[in-house]
């Protein structure tokens, strides 16, 4: 007999605004104890000193959010010349200083252009990619450190948007990038390529996927929603479960086709895209799920919905 899940059961997606000090999964395991939900899942995880854009899936939209996770995704952050730590960042223990009073605008720019477009990137030893099974960052906490691949990144943009001078210059960027672009190594490199050293003092998420800041909800404001019980406000809050697919091209079913893509068998539509995937929809607007163009024409039924 499979285990009933306690909670609300609720289909969406918070697009959230997360504060600094706490791991993604801390503030996740607090919003879905604010909503009470039966099953929620983040789309990658920020640091704790990073805020900004977390999208938070709930129910049903948990099974889209692969998609969300390969997204480009884009941030704002202030890094500081002339020291290095070992994470990278603020948090972590200084390991080196070289003044930064030398260096200008003009050669922090003609540096960032090495950077800009399709470039390799070595993980830091403070992300979480896992090595024999272990996160990074844990081996790195317990002094370990291990070889790490160079990785393929694209950085799609990179602004300077403010410079301020000094033995420790800070730098305000903005960097629009592919999945699996690690900002802290953007920096780390950086300051070596300067030759001072270089940390993030500041990380914000602005942008993953179709999801800009405008669109993001802070943890205070459900939280006084919940105190006010006021459960159809914060449920007013969540996108709907294919808000993350809207890249996909629709397509629409009938009654009798919809009925067949639910039993997980392919149909045949008018007028459907001739290769790849689509989200597919029934004519009076239920959403159904992920289908795939076949090689015969007809669309196959990949990741469907619950209709329970």
């Amino acid at each position: 007999m499979a285990r009933t899940r306690k909670g609300r059961s609720i289909n969406g997606m918070l697009i959230l605004d997360k504060p600094a000090g706490a791991s993604s999964n801390k503030v996740l395991q607090t919003v879905k104890h604010l909503y009470f939900a039966a099953k929620a899942g983040h789309t990658g995880s920020l640091d704790p000193l990073a805020t900004g854009l977390l999208p938070i899936c709930f129910g049903e939209a948990t099974k889209f959010s692969s998609f969300l996770l390969d997204a480009d995704k884009a941030y704002e952050s202030t890094y500081v010349l002339g020291r290095a730590t070992d994470s990278g960042d603020a948090d972590g223990t200084v390991i080196g200083e070289a003044s930064a009073a030398e260096v200008t605008l003009e050669q922090v720019e003609a540096a960032l252009d090495t950077f800009r477009g399709e470039i390799q990137q070595v993980p830091s030893m403070y992300s979480a990619i896992k090595h024999d099974g272990k996160r990074l960052y844990k081996l790195a906490r317990e002094g370990i450190e291990v070889e790490r691949k160079a990785r393929d990144v694209t950085i799609f943009d990179y602004q300077i948007k403010d410079f301020r001078p000094g033995v420790l210059a800070e730098l305000d960027v903005y960097v629009h990038c592919s999945k699996g672009t690690y900002v802290r190594s953007l920096a780390e490199d950086l300051g070596a390529l300067l030759g001072c050293g270089a940390h993030v003092a500041k990380l914000r998420r602005v942008k993953v996927g179709p999801f800009t800041q405008d669109l993001m909800v802070e943890l205070d404001h459900l939280q006084t929603l919940r105190d006010e019980k006021d459960f159809a406000a914060m449920d007013e809050l969540l996108a709907p479960v294919d808000i993350a697919l809207s890249h996909l091209p629709l397509v629409k079913v009938g009654e009798a086709s919809g009925f067949y893509v639910r039993q997980g068998q392919p149909v045949l539509v008018a007028n459907m895209p001739t290769s790849g995937l689509v989200r597919l929809e029934m004519e009076q607007g239920d959403f159904l799920g992920i289908g795939e163009i076949l090689d015969d024409g007809r669309v196959a039924p990949r990741r469907l919905v619950s209709t329970q």
